[in-house]
């Protein structure tokens, strides 16, 4: 297997909301969160979804996040993104994860069976929190006997 890069997603949560549960095990919680933002590399165009991870005691964040990026030749192309949001490092903490696609348009309609993974940042800026996403298309090829 290798991996061919696809696009780079950069968005931002301009909309959210939480609550934190308490417990004997500790602070668990649960968001949901609006996203806006943009893509460049083969595919280019508008991502806008909502995530709503859950924020487990160890404080890694599992998302669940499911989009649209409109591209600008025209496309509709779902998204969904599953995996995991490490609380490390402070300032650019880490995302790992899959990636899956839906699009009905011909251009992109060979996205509808293959898996992408996910790496990225949570990046904090004097202006806000910026979320960067590098997404590859996971290519197979035969296994050596």
């Amino acid at each position: 297997m290798r991996f061919e890069p696809l696009y780079r997603a950069r968005f931002s949560y301009p909309e959210g909301w939480s609550i934190e549960l308490t417990g004997a095990n500790g602070i668990e919680s649960v968001h949901f969160f609006l996203a806006d933002g943009r893509c460049e590399g083969r595919v280019i165009g508008r991502v806008r979804g909502a995530n709503h991870p859950r924020r487990r005691t160890d404080e890694t964040f599992v998302p669940d996040f499911q989009g649209v990026i409109e591209t600008d030749d025209g496309a509709v192309i779902f998204f969904d993104c599953r995996g995991y949001g490490r609380a490390y490092p402070v300032g650019r903490r880490q995302i790992v994860g899959s990636v899956t696609h839906l699009s009905e348009h011909a251009e992109y309609r060979r996205l509808n069976d293959i898996v992408c993974v996910a790496t990225g940042e949570v990046r904090t800026l004097a202006s806000g929190t910026e979320l960067v996403l590098d997404i590859a298309e996971l290519i197979w090829e035969p296994i050596p006997d």
